[in-house]
């Protein structure tokens, strides 16, 4: 495994971390917690210390898992999770972005994952209207030095959302998310050169693209459970997708590779991504995870390498 330091923060995160929308339920599966527990449990044998998670997968339920999942060995982990949404059902939130809201939210995420202090805590999604609000950032800043909080970040929903990445520094914040993967680049146009020039971290989410750059899925198959996120996507635009990872896989990928990890390696070339967040299932899937770091795309000589002796 290999390490960066996230932007301008203290916290030394492997490049590779654990994305948890799917303990929420949206993936077309239902965990149980022994399978979260093994999950991370071979995550953290490979090397792996950051898990991203949110308040809104499932009523905090992938907050629970993780918590149950590593209560006891807190102190190994780096735990991302976010604010501004209340689960309603699948695939429908509340909008909640109050200073009261937020923190009823922040003390909520605390005990579902057994814990006094998240490492990371994310502005989620929400609009720039929701963003601008001074209260919001006051109270959270307060939360930070109660020791509630370590530190702050974005997760932009837009991948071209330089309104909020450009507020960053001033709000206190520290980290951008955002989706990037070979097949969208968007970030690296504005959003990128942004976080470089405020030393902030960046967590690369759906560095997959929703599991089309896996390698498993060829032009023309479709997604129908009515429980996986995918079936609400365009049909003729999942085909495209499907059809452009079909040449990406013949004409970029190494043939001795398979196309998961090189597609997580790729995100990691870039100089401003700190880490990517892939979800997983089963135990092989967080090992071809964390093979990515392995490759030699990602080089040991990053700006924001670090060693962890």
């Amino acid at each position: 495994m290999k390490y960066r330091r996230l932007g301008k923060t203290d916290l030394n995160v492997s490049v590779i971390g654990v994305g948890t929308w799917q303990f929420g339920g949206e993936w077309g599966k239902a965990f149980e917690q022994d399978e979260v527990t093994t999950l991370l449990g071979r995550a953290k044998e490979l090397g792996i210390n950051l898990i991203d998670t949110a308040e809104c997968y499932g009523d905090h339920l992938s907050e629970k898992l993780v918590g149950e999942a590593i209560k006891g060995e807190r102190a190994n982990w780096i735990v991302a999770t976010k604010f501004g949404h209340t689960f309603r059902s699948n695939f429908e939130r509340n909008q909640l972005w109050s200073a009261d809201d937020v923190l009823k939210q922040l003390d909520a995420s605390l005990k579902a994952l057994q814990t006094d202090y998240i490492d990371l805590y994310q502005f989620h999604s929400g609009s720039d209207e929701a963003f601008d609000n001074d209260d919001l950032w006051s109270m959270l800043a307060e939360q930070v030095k109660a020791g509630k909080i370590r530190h702050l970040g974005i997760s932009i929903g837009s991948n071209d959302n330089l309104h909020q990445t450009e507020r960053a520094t001033e709000v206190g914040a520290s980290a951008i998310q955002v989706i990037y993967n070979r097949i969208d680049r968007t970030p690296e146009e504005r959003v990128f050169p942004s976080c470089e020039a405020q030393n902030l971290g960046v967590l690369a989410r759906v560095p997959l693209a929703s599991g089309y750059l896996s390698g498993k899925y060829k032009p023309g198959d479709t997604f129908t459970k009515e429980d996986d996120v995918r079936s609400r996507h365009d049909g003729e635009g999942v085909q495209r997708k499907l059809s452009e990872v079909a040449r990406i896989q013949k004409e970029e990928v190494p043939a001795d590779i398979d196309m998961a990890p090189w597609a997580l390696a790729w995100c990691l070339q870039h100089d401003a991504v700190s880490c990517v967040i892939p979800g997983c299932k089963t135990v092989e899937q967080v090992e071809s995870n964390a093979s990515a770091a392995a490759l030699d795309m990602v080089a040991s000589e990053h700006p924001q390498a670090v060693s962890l002796g």
